[in-house]
């Protein structure tokens, strides 16, 4: 915050905004179903109107722009593991479609602003992250899972624990979407950044208990609605255009986030 060159400016995304700008990285939206769907309405607001008004700057002042996507768009997907031209299998009246829909439509407007108006464009599909500065109440399973084992509290397991994420360190994905944004002219992706090693929820949850040395026990519960069974990407085309792949291991990056948690919770 006091670094000379930084300006923070506090603004709702559904409205336009009118800055002088070299790059424009557009992650504007909750990502945690627990925050989402509180107001669905808004939610796709923030990702449909905010690609609408960040790509009428990025036209305005010769911007490029990043569209932080989301592996969401696959959907609870067919093909395993994901590859960008699999097209996914979304509900799209679902409870999570408001997360879903509104990306895969802002996919849509950047693609429509890079052909009809040469807005320079790139889109990142980004797979489960976490690590430290995560929201206590993220609402997602590695924040949740480290907060209930630190308090000793049941560790809640959604459907048997059997189906696959996969988990990214956050420092590995910044600097994959630092690489996207200075890729090549012409390279518009999607590309997926991500972990292209899976494990299972049930995996996670007994790693978190060991590693924090707690006492908790594991309860389940069902399954919510449209909750994918796998997901894992394939980074072939990330390691071939951008030369990133992730180099944090699970097990370190899970240390990092539960010494940042013991602190705050």
């Amino acid at each position: 915050m006091d670094n000379p060159n930084f300006e923070c400016i506090r603004h709702d995304i559904i409205n336009p905004i009118y800055l002088e700008v070299d790059q424009i990285y557009n992650l504007a939206c909750p990502a945690s179903p627990v925050h989402y769907q509180v107001n669905p309405i808004k939610t796709i607001k923030t990702s449909v109107m905010g690609a609408i008004n960040t790509l009428g700057l990025a036209k305005r002042v010769k911007a490029r722009i990043l569209q932080a996507s989301t592996s969401e768009v696959y959907g609870d997907p067919e093909i395993h593991p994901q590859t960008e031209d699999y097209w996914g299998r979304v509900n799209p009246i679902g409870i999570r479609s408001c997360y879903d829909e509104g990306k895969r439509a802002a996919e849509c407007l950047m693609m429509d602003y890079h052909r009809q108006n040469g807005v320079d464009v790139k889109i990142a599909r980004i797979f489960n992250t976490y690590g430290p500065r995560m929201a206590v109440r993220d609402g997602r399973v590695v924040s949740n899972f480290i907060v209930q084992a630190l308090k000793g509290e049941e560790i809640t397991v959604y459907g048997d624990g059997s189906q696959t994420r996969s988990f990214c360190y956050v420092e590995d994905l910044v600097e994959g979407l630092i690489r996207m944004m200075n890729s090549p002219n012409g390279f518009t992706g999607p590309v997926n950044l991500g972990t292209p090693q899976e494990f299972t929820i049930m995996e996670l949850a007994k790693t978190l208990i060991r590693m924090t040395a707690s006492s908790s026990r594991i309860v389940f519960k069902p399954l919510p609605q449209d909750d994918p069974v796998q997901r894992r990407p394939d980074i072939a085309l990330a390691r071939e255009r951008l030369g990133w792949e992730p180099r944090v291991a699970l097990a370190d990056g899970l240390e990092k986030t539960i010494d940042y948690f013991r602190k705050v919770v």
